[in-house]
């Protein structure tokens, strides 16, 4: 299957479900389901590579104990049998919607406690927004079905040409923001724009044995994932290179663990958050206990591509020293609290004298300390 040929597939089928939900939520499903078919597939590939074979994956149950345990030890979670994509498929008229709501429920019961942060919640979006298919289970069935069908089609075997998820996921975002009358950069870094970034960040890490990169505003993580490519070509081993994230919508959030899971990046490389960065950026802690939990970031790389339209309320922020140092934006601005601008010599007086004023701030409010790069 070319790109066109899945391209068409792909829009034919969100047209369909027009009527139930807005279009640009139809990328979260489908998304969704592309993930969960991933995990699925990766962890019948794993249980093949142990001396199981299709005779035994029924056996494959929550009562083994200790294929469990195996198995979210090595791939940091377990789905039994009856839950996994290839079994919904061969349930034919037996499949519900149930099936996939209960698949959801025990999938977040069996991850494996040091993966947590990387698997846990990563199917909200797909499982509160379930009831949106349709007014009843029937309907509700009907649609997931199509999903589950058109997604058994999508080349996911690595053998094509062009990355398939990241161009499932652009062309999703592509149609529909043009159909809601916006520019698709808002939702995403342009593929071409995304590689000389990538090219110009490997050139300056070049020498490197191992590195950290961070976008502050993840969105699908496609930046991120491609400077972890170009990289890994100069480093010749790409596990060690650690990805930090954070991005503000829950949505979103969710689609950027998916996607660096999916290009095989090792879990315990991967640390995200869900959280605005203009209000709260790394380094962080929990406030009840600041100095135990304190974590600041050291990395060799920020890279981002804003979302300028955010909303932005500068009350407060000036004693911030993230935005004292370089001028406070005006509210509603996002685009200029982004952006760090110089201040006049008068102004860094002032800003001088409020950095000694903020230094004596008890250790809960010092919240946003200046990041710090190797």
């Amino acid at each position: 299957m070319n790109k066109q040929q899945l391209a068409s597939k792909i829009w034919e089928s969100a047209n369909k479900m027009r009527s139930k939900i807005e279009a640009n939520e139809y990328k979260d499903y489908i998304l969704g389901f592309i993930f969960y078919k991933f995990l699925s597939d990766k962890e019948v590939k794993y249980l093949k590579e142990n001396d199981w074979t299709d005779e035994y994956l029924p056996e494959l149950t929550e009562e083994d104990k200790e294929t469990v345990e195996s198995v979210r030890k090595n791939i940091g979670y377990f789905i039994s049998y009856e839950n996994l994509f290839s079994t919904w498929l061969a349930m034919g008229s037996d499949f519900s919607a149930s099936n996939v709501t209960d698949a959801i429920s025990a999938f977040n019961r069996n991850i494996n406690p040091t993966h947590k942060k990387v698997f846990e919640g990563i199917f909200k979006t797909l499982e509160t927004g379930l009831s949106k298919l349709g007014e009843n289970s029937g309907a509700r069935t009907k649609a997931i079905r199509d999903l589950i069908y058109l997604i058994k089609d999508i080349p996911m075997d690595g053998k094509q040409d062009y990355d398939v998820l990241g161009f499932i996921y652009e062309y999703l975002i592509s149609n529909f923001a043009a159909n809601a009358g916006k520019k698709a950069g808002e939702f995403y870094t342009p593929h071409e724009v995304s590689l000389l970034m990538s090219e110009i960040v490997a050139n300056h890490l070049k020498d490197r044995t191992e590195i950290k990169i961070y976008d502050p505003t993840s969105g699908s993580g496609s930046l991120l994932i491609n400077i972890g490519k170009s990289v890994a070509r100069y480093m010749g081993d790409s596990n060690h290179i650690m990805y930090y994230a954070q991005e503000l919508k829950e949505n979103t959030y969710n689609l950027t663990r998916m996607n660096l899971v999916m290009r095989g990046i090792l879990p315990d490389n991967i640390v995200t958050r869900n959280g605005d960065t203009l209000e709260e950026d790394w380094p962080y802690f929990d406030d009840n206990d600041p100095v135990g939990t304190y974590d600041p970031l050291y990395v060799d790389a920020v890279v981002s591509n804003p979302p300028y339209s955010q909303a932005w309320n500068p009350t407060d922020k000036e004693s911030d020293p993230r935005y004292a140092r370089y001028g406070i934006a005006p509210k509603g601005k996002a685009d200029y609290a982004f952006s760090a601008r110089p201040l006049s010599p008068e102004a860094r007086r002032h800003h001088d004298h409020r950095s000694a004023a903020w230094r004596s701030v008890p250790w809960r409010r010092r919240r946003h300390h200046p990041q710090k790069s190797d």
